[in-house]
């Protein structure tokens, strides 16, 4: 029988990506908890990915394209955007922001260090 993982948050680094994002997250087989952390002006290029996601934003907003027609969402504390795998998507931080993320799978260009949108200015 398996047993769960306990983590804190306040345990984990956080990795930073850019001047104006910083991540940590944790991963099971087949899911990922991240949070996100975004200076306001902060851009995450577009990019696609197998995993569902679900974007829960905790503090401050974020301005979400998504799809080939780039549909706009504003997406403010307390709100939650689902976005359907390897549908095409863009961020910009409309103010300092802090989401949190879910995968499903895990995002395997997370884990490999292969996720050069994201380390992009």
């Amino acid at each position: 029988m398996e047993r769960g993982t306990h983590y804190r948050w306040d345990d984990i680094p956080k990795e930073r990506m850019t001047d104006v994002i910083d991540r940590r997250f944790v991963t099971a087989d087949r899911i990922m908890l991240a949070q996100v952390f975004l200076k306001k002006g902060a851009v995450v290029q577009t990019h696609t990915h197998e995993s569902e996601q679900v974007t829960y934003i905790i503090e401050g907003a974020l301005r979400l394209w998504l799809g080939e027609d780039g549909e706009e969402f504003t997406v403010r504390a307390g709100e939650v955007l689902t976005i359907p795998s390897n549908v095409p998507h863009r961020a910009e931080a409309l103010e300092d922001t802090v989401d949190v993320d879910v995968f499903s799978p895990p995002r395997q260009d997370w884990l490999d260090g292969t996720d050069a949108y994201l380390r992009q200015k």
